[in-house]
């Protein structure tokens, strides 16, 4: 059977005119900003006009540990926003943006796929509404600065070996992730080692998606460390004045996107940290605003729930004080074969032996996000036409034993349709009582926090922390960040930190290389393994099959 690529789908499709979206959200005209007929940007000082207001339900949906099957949680997401309007609920998605590096690198367009998509999808994985252009602009005027400063005396005695804010670009070059620069003689500047991240990586897009409103954006952005001088203090981006222009380039940035669905429930598409060195999430505004708007707001966390719901959790909902209301774990019988010991190659013959040996990782997930975060939980299958009955009932019945229902997921195939029974226990969840619990709490010291999250989310004995992260965390206790939120920047293909460690071992380690604090974004970072944060191109990356027509119509693109 041939099926028509995801951009095919979205461009047979006619758009509402974003104004009539808005429309639907009750918002007047001076509310938000036309970006043409079919995307707008809200006001952002809407959110503090509306605080009185109850907020709906909040709708989290995660994945089990991800594979290369691929799990199609945002395809679950928009498909089940779908669904919940088709029941005649009040809903609406808020989600992250795409980068243009996995754009053109490995994994084509992230907008959701077949029947379940935001659009105009080619809109929004390109430029969108310019968001992560500012972030660049804002992230690379800060490290002009910084080297100006440095060329111009160094009144602030900036140790150059110790400059620890990078320039960034949002495209996967691993050319530029270790460069030389300032050479050629004393007036382009002070020669030193450097290097370039991807956008999404930066520390401005994870501030962005923490800030309530542009005064605290600004006061986050103050924060930013870029350097330590010769005593071993801080340098802030306060400290070179950058804060004012830093905000005025995010201005717009922070007013969150708006756009809908095939089946037109309002969607907002806005920021987009890296999941591994960041927190993976959506930005605050948009999750609080989408609350306001809508009875049901269905979100989602980068990777599994072992990272992205667990920093969902333990950083967004804490600093932003929300909840979940109810919990979407999305599984394929693929994956799970996978997680089973099958190669990739052979996902597409039954084997119900191999659905069992997998699915400890998806009874591991199940066990964190009730007995861990407190929260009620559905499965979702994202159903594959290679899937049997056999293999369905064998994930029903290890559910069946934790208590938990499954739901097949047809939103790919059919849409809105195919999310009906999904959306319906959704409703029914979101009810019951949850007994939300954050996975550490802020008095803890560094190092237990890291212990909480390798024992109670990972499954992991222990710790294993290297000389160099000892000395980082005990200086980072001396200068006050010791009560900040952990992010765990590890493989997302494994509970542990190595990623051929499938399923759900035990008894593993997780090693902790480096610490570094995002003072600005609020968290501390601790880094284990190998993370990219300037990821590389494939051999064959996904940019060779995107073209344009002489009519300006965008094929390849997912």
């Amino acid at each position: 059977m041939t099926y028509l690529s995801d951009i095919e789908i979205a461009n047979q499709v006619t758009m509402k005119p974003i104004k009539e979206v808005a429309k639907s959200l009750n918002l007047a005209e001076e509310d938000y900003n036309l970006y043409g007929k079919y995307k707008a940007k809200l006001d952002a000082l809407e959110l503090a006009k509306m605080a009185d207001q109850d907020d709906g339900k909040l709708i989290l949906v995660t994945a089990i540990t991800p594979t290369p099957a691929g799990e199609g949680k945002t395809t679950t997401s928009v498909g089940l926003a779908d669904g919940l309007t088709k029941i005649g609920k009040k809903a609406m998605l808020a989600l992250r943006e795409p980068s243009l590096g996995p754009v053109f690198g490995v994994k084509g367009g992230a907008a959701g796929g077949g029947y379940a998509q935001v659009v105009p999808m080619e809109d929004i994985n390109l430029h969108f509404t310019g968001d992560f252009h500012a972030i660049g602009a804002a992230n690379n005027l800060l490290a002009a600065l910084l080297d100006n400063h440095i060329h111009h005396g160094n009144h602030l005695q900036i140790d150059s070996r110790r400059i620890t804010w990078k320039r960034v670009v949002d495209m996967n070059d691993r050319q530029l992730r270790h460069i030389v620069n300032g050479l050629q003689g004393k007036v382009n500047g002070v020669p030193r080692e450097d290097g370039y991240d991807i956008t999404v990586a930066s520390e401005i897009m994870a501030i962005l998606c923490l800030a309530n409103n542009i005064v605290e954006l600004k006061e986050k952005l103050r924060k930013i460390i870029v350097a330590y001088n010769f005593s071993g203090e801080p340098v802030t981006a306060g400290d070179l004045k950058a804060e004012g222009a830093l905000t005025a380039l995010l201005k717009e940035a922070i007013n969150p996107n708006l756009v809908q669905t095939l089946e037109h429930t309002p969607a907002l598409i806005h920021g987009g940290p890296f999941a591994n060195i960041a927190h993976g999430c959506n930005s605050v505004l948009a999750t609080k605003m989408s609350l306001k708007y809508a009875d049901y707001t269905v979100t989602e966390a980068g990777f599994g729930a072992d990272l992205g719901a667990e920093k969902f959790i333990d950083i967004k909902c804490r600093l932003a004080e929300i909840r979940p209301d109810a919990v979407v774990l999305v599984a394929t019988i693929r994956a799970l074969k996978m997680h089973g010991g099958v190669p990739k190659t052979e996902l597409g013959e039954e084997n119900v032996t191999a659905v069992i040996d997998g699915l400890p990782n998806l009874e591991k997930h199940l066990m964190n996000i009730q007995e861990v975060y407190g929260l009620p939980v559905v499965v979702a299958i994202n159903k594959f036409p290679t899937d049997t009955q056999a293999e369905l009932t064998a994930i029903e019945e290890a559910c069946q034993e934790r208590g938990v229902d499954v739901v097949l997921s047809e939103v790919w195939e059919k849409g809105g349709a195919g999310g009906v029974a999904l959306a319906e226990k959704v409703v029914e969840l979101a009810e019951r009582e949850n007994n939300f619990n954050f996975v550490y709490d802020l008095e803890d010291s560094i190092e237990e926090k890291l212990t909480k999250i390798v024992q109670k989310v990972y499954g992991g004995k222990g710790l294993e922390l290297s000389k160099v992260a000892r000395r980082e965390m005990a200086e980072l206790e001396r200068l006050g960040f010791g009560n900040y939120p952990i992010c765990m920047a590890k493989t997302q293909y494994s509970f542990s930190d190595d990623p051929t460690l499938i399923g759900a071992p035990v008894d593993f380690t997780v090693a902790i290389k480096n610490m570094k604090v995002s003072a600005g974004a609020g968290f501390i970072v601790a880094l284990t393994g190998a993370i990219m944060t300037m990821p590389g191109l494939p051999k064959s990356p996904a940019s060779e099959r995107i073209d344009v027509d002489e009519n300006g119509t965008i094929s390849g693109l997912f």
